[in-house]
């Protein structure tokens, strides 16, 4: 391709992975984002949920000067407060529900134009029926109050149900089946894709994402290792592209984007250009402006190659 990636999407990045330290020091917060506002490659940035009024303050001023487009991520509060939307418990559920709705308050106080998130486990075959139908009935519920609070767009993150995150959804068939029976009561939902979980699923970029075709709302990329369980970055840590013994680089993200384009998330004349966000990660003893420009690097070589 010879016409800039920026005339057919928004290029963004997930913060808290590419600086994990922000999980456990929000001190770093601040500067980690002030590094990559001056990125004029990047158009969006996603981040976590903060417990400070005063710094969700400063990263929503910080953000409008930098004429930088933000989304907030709550699937770091799903996993890490063990969180189940498709509890069978309805106890569960409401304890999910009172924590979600609080980080849609932030995402809408950071003005964030979209909120994402991810099932919970897979209870398995028996009880996998009933888990679909409550997480249907908890996403109706979520993405109405997002819609209510702040016009919202709200995405579910699909995962992977058998090596790391062990989720719900899952297979993108089921994401589909899922986000068709929600976007009748909540137009504003829709599925978030990731070139790293496509290995994970076993499905290809074709499959999984002609399965999602015209339910995609946000699009990540990066890379994973599944092939060797003692690999340090085994499982869903989203290493950089090209990493040894991971699964990810040039030829698949060219792959992803063929596809992207086939399903009609990238296109040409849209009216409001979509968002394709690097998911990657350093692994020590790896910097994050290192992994940060290597993804660069791979995205400008599978968009050389990418033949529509």
């Amino acid at each position: 391709m010879n016409i800039p990636w920026s005339n057919y999407f928004r290029l963004g990045i997930v913060h808290f992975m590419a600086y994990p330290e922000v999980a456990k020091d929000e001190s770093r917060v601040l500067p980690t984002l002030e590094a990559l506002a001056a990125d004029t490659d990047f158009e969006v940035v996603e981040v976590r949920g903060v417990s400070s009024p005063e710094l969700r303050r400063e990263i929503k001023a910080l953000c409008r000067t930098a004429h930088l487009d933000l989304a907030y991520g709550a699937q770091p509060a799903v996993l890490g407060q063990k969180l189940n939307p498709n509890s069978l418990d309805a106890a569960e559920r409401q304890r999910a529900m009172q924590v979600l709705k609080a980080a849609v308050d932030e995402a809408v106080e950071m003005g964030a134009q979209g909120f994402a998130l991810l099932s919970g486990k897979d209870p398995g075959d028996a009880d996998r029926d009933a888990a679909v139908k409550a997480l249907t009935g908890f996403l109706i519920e979520l993405s109405q109050y997002a819609q209510q609070v702040g016009n919202l767009p709200v995405y579910l993150e699909v995962f992977d149900r058998d090596i790391d995150k062990k989720s719900l959804v899952g297979p993108h068939s089921l994401a589909a089946a899922i986000a068709e029976e929600v976007r009748a009561e909540a137009p504003n939902f829709a599925l978030m894709v990731d070139l790293s979980h496509l290995p994970l699923l076993k499905e290809s970029p074709e499959e999984a994402l002609t399965a999602v075709k015209g339910y995609i709302g946000h699009a990540h990329c990066g890379n994973c290792v599944m092939r060797d369980p003692g690999n340090v970055a085994y499982g869903d840590l989203h290493p950089g592209f090209g990493f040894e013994g991971g699964e990810n680089d040039v030829d698949e993200l060219a792959d992803y984007l063929y596809w992207l384009f086939k399903v009609g998330y990238l296109r040409e004349g849209a009216e409001e250009r979509p968002v394709l966000s690097f998911e990657v990660q350093p692994v020590a003893p790896e910097t994050s402006a290192a992994v940060i420009a290597g993804a660069k690097r791979t995205l400008a070589k599978a968009w050389a190659k990418l033949s529509l």
